[in-house]
This record gives structure tokens, C-alpha cells and sequence, in this order.
């Protein structure tokens, strides 16, 4: 096999995989224990870019979007509330549309604390965001707690146009 012929194979394979990564699925490793127990510290997911071309999140998806807060990282949490819900938490408790949510995916590691977040709304999601939480509500930098940083305004929702993927699979 000639020289030209195994550059050019390894410049298709190359852009393939980078075509791929970019508009397809790509690789993302849990750094932070916001979503546990559900997701774990070391966890190896995908990120699925296709499913949300065709649809929105929905409520309780895990999704991966781009940090509102100015973080050098994406974030990783569950979608709560969509657009035209009302959303709120009272004593660590979620509230959607007025009624109490059975949660056990969720983890409170202060529950006997009342801390900033646990206690907000009730709040409508505005159209093309979303209220999102981590299942680790004690130790999660999400909606609940989210400040502008430059103002320290809190704000509440994450826009449509800052999720990149729906998260899949542990590899």
C-alpha cells in the first residue's frame, strides 16, 4: 500500500470521526457529583446531538447543555419543567404545576439544612427553556441556584438554544 493511499485513509477516517463528533454523539466523563446517585463521578456517557434536531427535551431527560454560569465546562443534569409549566420548591420539595413530585431518583445530602434554592417560585418556564435540576439537590449548581456573574442576579432557566444533546449510555 502506498504512502498516498494511507494518508488519504487517514484523512477520511479523521474527518469522519470529527464529522461525527460534532453533529452526532459525542464522549462526556461525569468530573462532579451533582447527579448522583443517578450518574456517578467517573462515569463514561455519550452525548446524543441527533434526537433534539427533531424534538425538545422532555421532562426527567438527563441532558448535557452549555453552562449559563460562565463555567469552561458543559453541565449535566434532569430536565424538570418545560415551557408553560410552573415550577417551584418548597422545603426541598418540587412542585410542577401545583403538585407534589415523587422524586426518587433524587439525593439530599443536607436535608436537615435549609440552603439558597430550597425554598423559590412558583416560577413559569418561559418558551424554548427549561428548569433543571441535579439529582444531587444539596450539592448541585443548577437552576435552583444559578446567578448571573456579573450582576449576581439569580436566574432560573437554561434556553433551548444552550443544550447540545440528550445524554445516553454508559461506555
Amino acid at each position: 500500500m502506498s504512502t498516498a493511499r494511507i494518508a488519504f485513509i487517514a484523512t477520511i477516517t479523521l474527518a469522519c470521526g470529527l464529522l461525527g463528533r460534532r453533529y452526532l454523539a459525542e464522549p462526556v466523563y461525569i468530573a462532579s457529583a451533582s447527579m448522583e446517585p443517578t450518574l456517578t463521578v467517573g462515569h463514561h456517557l455519550f452525548v446524543d446531538k441527533i434526537t433534539y434536531r427533531f424534538r425538545k427535551p422532555g421532562r426527567q431527560e438527563i441532558i448535557c447543555f452549555e453552562s449559563p454560569v460562565g463555567e469552561a465546562h458543559d453541565s449535566i443534569k434532569r430536565v424538570i419543567a418545560v415551557e408553560g409549566d410552573t415550577v417551584g420548591l418548597k422545603e426541598k420539595k418540587v412542585y410542577l404545576n401545583g403538585e407534589p413530585q415523587l422524586e426518587i431518583y433524587t439525593r439530599y445530602t443536607r436535608a436537615g439544612e435549609t440552603l439558597e434554592g430550597d425554598n423559590l417560585g412558583p416560577l413559569k418556564v418561559p418558551p424554548d427553556s427549561f428548569f433543571v435540576l441535579g439529582d444531587n439537590r444539596d450539592n448541585s449548581n443548577d437552576s435552583a441556584t444559578w446567578k448571573d456573574p456579573a450582576t449576581g442576579e439569580r436566574f432560573y432557566f437554561i434556553k433551548l438554544e444552550r443544550v447540545r444533546g440528550k445524554v445516553r449510555g454508559i461506555y
